[in-house]
């Protein structure tokens, strides 16, 4: 009887092994092993409860699940799905979004991450205004006022000078807006390095007081809205930051940054001579710009011209009408740096003030300066082509 349950047994062990074998593309993940550390995948969010919880909400079902053990399979089919799926839940996404990014096509599923990184990003700032205004009111600050003006005039120079910010973690003030008031005007300023954008704004009621402060752009940006809906904009300075009493709405608040704006005044006083000077309808300096598939751009201005000719790597030249003073001169600029500046630009005309090929150029409307943008140009891809004659019977491709 002894040699019969041996020999049972010994079928059993001959049936189990084939089993395992049977199994040997799965991947075995006890309940207290995460999937991460079965796999060899980064295990943050993959812990074994976190297994279960995927399973039971039908995210991240196992291969098989042993029925006596409660053991999990994985197939290393799975690890693309498991790491997307920590990944999205790292950013704070919702189960049901989360489902319908794995599961969607591409297109929409980076669609739906769009707008959740958006929402959070509102979040955030909304979070960060509101805190503004309770730290104000804890300590019962008192508040200085600065200028009044009407709506819709700070509304469209916020939107105009943020362009010319950057979102770089090592340096938040590139992301902030310069806010100067004296006796005369109020002067809003942003940089990113490569753009500078200033505007001067005559306020309703003169600045009681000489201030200064750098103002999150961010914030600024997100109450934009309601600034253009209201009449008046009365800017008061907290120690923390800025309000902003609206006519018959609620007051919005905007927090200060704390580092040092960069020395834009010295930056304006240094800057040499125009050596060309070049006005051109704005629209169609657009067009050009917005047909213009390469990273870089180049404007060759001929000394005392009727016309610019613009042109980029691989492109051919298009011919703008022009008046052009001066020298002659190539120079060469990002698109991403030169089309906001003159996007920008007040009024039907623009006015490009140039000092060399290495050297900021000044961009403004032709008949309004109190919105200047200064862009810096980049060295040329290649050396322009000789110029070949135009032929004054072909039609001009920008218009």
């Amino acid at each position: 009887m002894f040699r019969k349950i041996a020999f049972v047994a010994d079928l059993l062990c001959v049936a189990l092994a084939k089993m395992l074998a049977s199994l040997a593309p799965a991947v075995r993940a006890p309940p207290s092993v995460s999937l991460a550390s079965a796999i060899g995948i980064p295990s943050d969010g993959l812990t074994s409860s976190a297994l279960r919880f995927y399973d039971d909400s039908g995210l991240l079902r196992p291969a098989e699940v042993d029925p006596v053990s409660g053991y999990r399979y994985y197939t290393a089919d799975q690890v693309g799905r498991a790491t997307a799926l920590r990944r999205l839940r790292e950013i704070a996404m919702p189960l049901t979004a989360v489902e319908a990014v794995l599961d969607g096509e591409p297109v929409e599923a980076a669609r739906l991450i769009d707008e959740h990184v958006a929402r959070v990003l509102g979040d955030a700032v909304a979070a960060q205004r509101k805190a503004v205004l309770v730290k104000s009111s804890l300590a019962d600050e008192p508040s200085l006022p600065i200028a009044t003006l009407k709506g819709p005039v700070p509304a469209d120079a916020v939107e105009q000078i943020l362009t010319a910010t950057a979102r770089e973690p090592d340096m938040p003030v590139l992301g902030g807006l310069r806010i100067e008031a004296t006796p005369e005007a109020v002067t809003l300023t942003a940089t990113d390095r490569y753009r500078l954008s200033t505007r001067t704004l005559v306020p309703s009621e003169p600045p009681t007081a000489t201030w200064a402060a750098t103002v999150s752009g961010d914030e600024l940006r997100a109450v934009v809205p309601e600034i253009r809906r209201s009449a008046l904009v009365r800017v008061e300075a907290t120690p923390h930051g800025i309000r902003l009493r609206l006519a018959d709405r609620e007051d919005q608040h905007c927090r200060s940054l704390t580092e040092e704006f960069p020395d834009h005044r010295l930056m304006l006083a240094s800057l040499p001579e125009v050596s060309t000077r070049v006005t051109l309808p704005k629209h169609r300096l657009l067009r050009v710009l917005e047909e213009h598939f390469g990273d870089r751009i180049a404007l060759r201005a001929p000394g005392h011209g009727t016309h610019i000719l613009v042109a980029g790597d691989e492109h051919p030249e298009v011919r703008l009408p022009a008046t052009v003073t001066g020298r002659a001169l190539d120079i060469w600029f990002e698109l991403t740096t030169l089309y906001p500046a003159v996007s920008t630009a007040i009024g039907p005309d623009v006015m490009l003030d140039l000092r060399g090929p290495d050297r900021p150029v000044t961009i403004r409307s032709a008949d309004r300066g109190d919105l200047t943008t200064l862009a810096m140009p980049v060295k040329s891809g290649r050396p322009l082509k000789p110029s070949q004659p135009v032929d004054p019977s072909k039609p001009d491709r920008s218009s």
